[in-house]
């Protein structure tokens, strides 16, 4: 299934409606944590309203065990 572009921000927000929070964030990069399984997490790169890459938001939603349908 084709991936959307979707900005780092714009990733936190909708990964925080599915119950993820930001454990912390360095410079450029957040980590994001499920509320009820912490081994569901990903750092997501936040560089503005640049679009993460296709490979990369891939590696995310596998880190923390989302489909492209569940993203959408």
């Amino acid at each position: 299934m084709k991936l959307p572009q979707v900005s780092g921000p714009r990733l936190i927000r909708d990964l925080q409606a599915q119950g993820f929070y930001v454990k912390r964030q360095t410079g450029g990069h957040a980590v994001v944590v499920h509320q009820i399984d912490p081994k569901r997490r990903a750092i997501i790169p936040v560089h503005g309203s640049k679009p993460i890459r296709p490979g990369t938001l891939r590696s995310i939603l596998s880190g923390l065990q989302l489909t492209v349908d569940d993203l959408k």
